[in-house]
């Protein structure tokens, strides 16, 4: 990742001076990403998998979600911010989701904590860099 931070440092045009919340956007969203993925794949091993329907879902729709948000973050040059606010809006709103969902099995499954816990980072470092986008 010290790659990334360099690319938003050496960006000739970026769009704002937000680059720490950028960079902290793109790693939480990596992250989130991955633990989503590894998550709905834990779930599928279990005896029941189809109990856990929901979360593997939701899992997934996660990852795809997080996964977009980090491409999007990681150009730092001019963007529609309008755009980029729904896709922040979008990506937090899937993290709590998730994160809610996963929580409800954490007493009994380790790697749904730790997915809650992933997804709930994402979710505040969505609500960073929306605070520093231009209205």
């Amino acid at each position: 990742m010290d790659r990334v931070r360099q690319m938003f440092h050496h960006h000739p045009a970026p769009a704002s001076d937000a680059g720490d919340e950028a960079f902290a956007l793109v790693k939480a969203a990596a992250e989130c990403t991955y633990t989503c993925s590894t998550c709905a794949d834990a779930c599928l091993e279990d005896s029941d998998p189809a109990a856990l329907r929901k979360c593997i879902r939701l899992n997934l729709d996660c990852a795809e979600i997080c996964s977009v948000t980090a491409k999007l973050i990681a150009r730092p040059g001019p963007q529609d911010q309008g755009l980029l606010r729904a896709q922040l809006d979008a990506c937090a709103a899937a993290c709590r989701a998730c994160a809610e969902e996963c929580e409800s099995h954490a007493d009994t499954m380790e790697h749904c904590r730790i997915c809650a816990e992933a997804c709930r980072h994402c979710a505040d470092a969505c609500d960073a860099m929306k605070g520093k986008l231009v209205a």
